[in-house]
C-alpha cells in the first residue's frame, strides 16, 4: 500500500522547541535591528532625547501585563491558532474569525514590507563589495528562496537557523552598545543622556505618538502563542518564551537607543541624526569600531530582515494551518508531512502568495523603497495591535467566565491593565496614523489603511455568518483545534417552549459561545443549551 507524503490525521508534533527557541523566533519575528536603523533616528531627529529609551521600556511592561494574560490563556489552550483560538473561546466565533484574518492580513504586509526594505539594505553591501548597485527584485528573489527553503523543514531546524541569526544579531548589536558606551561623546557619559531634564516635553501630543511608536515596534512577539503545540511543554513553552521575547527586545531597544545618545552627545543628538538618518547607527560604531566591525553590522541587518520574513512565513503557516485542520479554509491546509510533523502544504502556500505578489510588483514595475516599506510595516503592526486588543479581551472575558487555577493577578489584574493600555495605544496610534506614515491628514493612503482593515473584519464576520448558515458543523468546530465534532439527537423539550413550538424538528443548533461545554467539543442538539444570555 502507499503511503501519502501528506498526512492529514495526526497534527503538529509536540516537543520540538523550547521557551528559548520560541523566544528567539519571537524576537527575529520583531526584528529590532530594523526598528534601530529605520524607526530610532527620525525619533531622536525629533528632538524625543531620553525619552526614547524610557519609551521602550513603559512598552516592555505594558507587553508584559499582555503576556501575563496570553500565557493563562495558552495553558488552557495551547493551539498553533493563537490569537485566533484564543479570541474564540472569550469573545465567540466571528471574532475569532475576525482575529485571524486581521494577523494574516497584518503578517503579510509586514512581510511584504521587509521584502521591499531587503533591496534597500542589501544596496550598501552590494556597492561595497561588487561595486555595482543590485536592483531589489534580485534581492527580494533571494530572500524569498531562502525562506520557501526553509519553511518547509521540521520546526526545530527552522527555529535553530533563525535562533542562529538572531543570537548573531544580539551579539553584533551588544557590541556596538558597548563601543558606544566606552567611547561616549566628551569622554564621559553624562545623566542628560538618561534624564528627562526638561518635564514638561512630557505634556507634548508627541508622547502618545512616541509611546504608541514604542510598543508597535515589538510587534511580532506575540508570534510566539503560535509554536504551543510543538513546544516542550505545550501549556508552558510559548508563554515563556512570549515573555523572554519582550525582556530580550526592550533590553535591545532601549539600551542601543540609550548608547546612540551617549556616543552622539545628548544635546546634540537631534542635530546628529537628523544629518546621518538611518546611517546614524552605522556612522556612529565606525568612529569607534574597525570597518569590518560596521561592514558586519550592516550584513546583520539584512539577516535580521531574512530572519524576520522567515519568522513570520512560520507564524503565517501555522494560522492557515490551523484553519485548514478546522476545515474553515480549505482541509488540505490542515495537512503536515509524515515525516517531519511540518504543516508543508500551509508553507508552500504562503510561500506561493508571497512569490506570486513578489512577481507581480516586479511586473507592474514597481520600485519599492524605504516609503513603501514604512506603510506596509505600519499597516501591517495595526492590524496586529488590533488582535492584541482582542486577545485581552478576550482573556479578561474568558478567564473570569470560567474559573480555573489562575490567581487573580493572571486572571483579572493583568488583563484589566493591558486590555486598558492597549486600547489607549491603539487610540493614539489611529489618531497620529498621518505622522506614523509621514503623510498629509487628507492622503489616500491615511484613509485606506483604517478602512482595509475594517473591510478585513467585515469579510470575517461574513465568512463566519456564511459558515453558520450553510456549514452549521463546520462553524461549530471553530477554535477547537480540529476535535471532533458530535451531533446527537435530543429529546423534545419538557414543557415545550414557544421558541421551540415553531423550530423545524430535527434542525440542528449551534451552541452559544458561553453555554456551559461551548468551550469544549460540541454536541449541537435541537434545543439551546442552558446558559446565561
Amino acid at each position: 500500500m502507499e503511503i501519502s507524503e501528506e498526512d492529514p490525521s495526526p497534527g503538529l508534533a509536540a516537543g520540538r522547541v523550547g521557551a528559548a527557541s520560541i523566544a528567539f523566533l519571537g524576537l527575529a519575528a520583531a526584528a529590532p535591528i530594523v526598528t534601530l536603523v529605520t524607526v530610532v533616528p527620525a525619533v531622536l531627529a525629533d528632538g524625543a532625547g531620553p525619552l526614547v529609551p524610557w519609551s521602550f521600556a513603559a512598552a516592555g511592561l505594558l507587553l508584559l501585563l499582555f503576556c501575563g494574560a496570553q500565557s493563562a490563556m495558552i495553558r488552557r489552550y495551547p493551539s498553533a491558532g493563537a490569537a485566533y483560538s484564543q479570541v474564540v473561546k472569550g469573545l465567540g466565533r466571528p471574532a475569532g474569525m475576525a482575529a485571524a484574518w486581521l494577523a494574516i492580513a497584518g503578517y503579510h504586509a509586514i512581510q511584504f514590507g521587509l521584502y521591499a526594505l531587503a533591496g534597500v539594505t542589501a544596496a550598501p553591501l552590494a556597492q561595497s563589495l561588487l561595486g555595482r548597485s543590485v536592483p531589489w527584485w534580485a534581492v527580494a528573489a533571494a530572500c524569498w528562496a531562502v525562506v520557501a527553503l526553509c519553511g518547509t523543514m521540521r520546526i526545530e531546524v527552522a527555529a535553530g537557523v533563525i535562533g542562529l541569526f538572531a543570537v548573531a544579531q544580539v551579539a553584533v548589536l551588544a557590541g556596538i552598545g558597548a563601543a558606544n558606551v566606552l567611547q561616549p561623546f566628551g569622554d564621559r557619559v553624562t545623566a542628560e543622556s538618561i534624564r528627562i531634564a526638561d518635564w514638561t516635553v512630557l505634556d507634548r501630543p508627541a508622547i502618545g505618538l512616541l509611546l504608541a511608536v514604542a510598543v508597535l515596534a515589538f510587534t511580532g512577539f506575540e508570534s510566539t502563542a503560535g509554536y504551543a503545540e510543538e513546544g516542550f511543554q505545550p501549556r508552558r513553552s510559548a508563554g515563556l518564551g512570549g515573555s523572554l521575547a519582550v525582556l530580550l527586545i526592550a533590553l535591545l531597544l532601549g539600551g542601543l537607543s540609550w548608547s546612540m545618545l551617549v556616543a552622539a552627545g545628548p544635546d546634540r543628538t537631534a542635530v546628529v541624526a537628523e544629518v546621518r538618518g538611518a546611517d546614524l547607527l552605522f556612522d556612529l560604531a565606525a568612529d569607534r569600531l574597525a570597518p569590518w566591525a560596521v561592514t558586519l553590522g550592516r550584513f546583520m541587518l539584512l539577516a535580521g530582515v531574512v530572519a524576520a520574513v522567515l519568522s513570520l512565513h512560520q507564524v503565517i503557516t501555522r494560522y492557515l494551518f490551523a484553519l485548514g485542520r478546522e476545515r474553515v479554509l480549505p482541509a488540505v491546509l490542515g495537512n503536515v508531512r509524515r515525516r517531519t510533523a511540518a504543516p508543508r502544504a500551509a508553507s508552500v502556500t504562503q510561500s506561493l502568495i508571497a512569490g506570486s505578489t513578489l512577481a507581480g510588483a516586479y511586473l507592474a514595475g514597481a520600485d519599492p523603497g524605504p516609503r513603501t516599506a514604512r506603510w506596509l510595516i505600519v499597516g501591517g503592526v495595526l492590524s496586529i495591535l488590533l488582535v492584541l486588543l482582542l486577545v485581552a479581551v478576550a482573556a479578561l472575558l474568558h478567564l473570569n467566565r470560567i474559573p480555573g487555577p489562575e490567581r487573580a493577578w493572571g486572571r483579572f489584574v493583568a488583563p484589566v491593565l493591558s486590555t486598558v493600555s492597549l486600547g489607549v495605544v491603539a487610540v493614539l496610534a489611529f489618531r497620529d496614523l498621518p505622522a506614523l506614515l509621514d503623510m498629509p491628514a487628507g492622503y489616500p493612503l491615511v484613509r485606506a489603511i483604517p478602512g482595509c482593515l475594517l473591510g478585513c473584519v467585515l469579510l470575517a464576520a461574513g465568512h463566519a455568518l456564511l459558515l453558520r448558515a450553510l456549514r452549521p458543523v463546520r462553524y461549530a468546530g471553530i477554535g477547537l483545534a480540529g476535535a471532533a465534532v458530535v451531533i446527537t439527537p435530543s429529546s423534545p423539550p419538557t414543557p415545550p417552549t414557544p421558541a421551540a413550538a415553531h423550530a423545524e424538528p430535527g434542525a440542528p443548533r449551534i451552541p452559544r459561545q458561553r453555554d456551559p461545554g461551548a468551550h469544549r467539543p460540541e454536541r449541537i442538539t435541537t434545543r439551546r443549551s442552558p446558559g446565561p444570555e
